[in-house]
């Protein structure tokens, strides 16, 4: 059980760059994940997951796929993941893609699976970049040509979700 533990936190601290001091909130909610007190990490980053903070969504969404703290649900983290996707959060499209790669919360859709891991990797720190790839190139290797060129123009048309639930048109983001 202790190995699940610290295998579960070594992924979460890459994937979230918990190491990281300046790349995330400050606060309990941390503290405890880092901890492997998945309870408590759970109640201090619901509330900052529900006020529209990506890490924390991404987080938590985490937990409900895998059922750390929290009981597991598919799609309670689905939601999640989108919520910090649509905000431009990598480490969150590259589970939701790999969600609707696997079907999990959602119906397959290689598309939207390499339309969200090709934002990903766009978007991911240099530590993360090479995997992300792999699996994005891994998806494609079952796409016909049209579905990853579908997949690639809805990556390009997609534009974050600004505070307030508004997405960002070509001319606010500077495009």
């Amino acid at each position: 059980m202790m190995r699940h533990a610290t295998t579960a936190f070594a992924v979460l601290a890459l994937a979230f760059g918990i190491v990281a001091a300046d790349a995330r909130p400050r606060g309990d909610a941390w503290a405890a994940l880092a901890r492997g007190e998945y309870v408590r990490a759970a109640a201090a980053l619901a509330p900052m997951a529900q006020s529209g903070h990506p890490r924390a969504m991404t987080a938590l969404g985490y937990m409900y796929e895998n059922g750390f703290g929290v009981p597991q649900s598919y799609e309670a983290a689905i939601e999640l993941y989108i919520g910090a996707a649509e905000r431009g959060d990598p480490t969150a499209q590259h589970l939701l893609g790999l969600s609707y790669d696997k079907g999990h919360g959602v119906c397959q859709d290689l598309v939207l699976a390499y339309k969200w891991l090709n934002l990903a990797a766009a978007a991911a720190p240099n530590r993360l970049r090479e995997p992300y790839l792999r699996i994005r190139d891994a998806v494609a290797f079952k796409m016909s040509p049209d579905q990853i060129a579908d997949g690639q123009r809805l990556a390009l048309e997609w534009r974050p979700t600004q505070p307030g639930g508004v997405r960002a048109t070509a001319s606010s983001s500077g495009l």
